[in-house]
């Protein structure tokens, strides 16, 4: 079983700092693309930033310059360092990872249960 599990949400002003990490843990053979998506109540997720297991990213045009996305193979663990935050930021992170489950043919998409950022003064 694979589970993500989401870290470093929370409450910061405009013009602040946070750090998201997930960590993807189980009977894991190999990961391959990780990200984040967000979703405020009533719309849909959207996506904020994509790394490949090589290291090309894809961030949507509202977080470039600001945000920057990293990932340890290793650890299985992809982060979201997110600079200059804005109110508009406010929302639930949620990670994805597609993953490759030992004993698997296929890989699967998966989520984590999601992490509230707010931007607030």
């Amino acid at each position: 079983q694979v589970q993500l599990v989401e870290s470093g949400g929370g409450l910061v002003q405009p013009g602040g700092s946070l750090r998201l990490s997930c960590a993807a843990s189980g009977n894991i053979a190999n990961t391959y693309a990780m990200g984040w998506y967000r979703q405020a109540s009533g719309k849909q997720r959207e996506l904020v930033a994509t790394m490949s297991r090589g290291g090309d990213t894809n961030y949507a045009d509202s977080v470039k310059g600001r945000f920057t996305i990293s990932r340890d193979n290793a650890k299985n663990t992809v982060y979201l360092q997110m600079d200059r935050l804005k109110p508009e930021d406010t929302d639930v992170y949620y990670c994805n990872a597609v993953i490759r489950g030992a004993g698997s043919i296929l890989p699967l998409q998966y989520w984590g249960q999601g992490t509230q950022v707010t931007v607030s003064s």
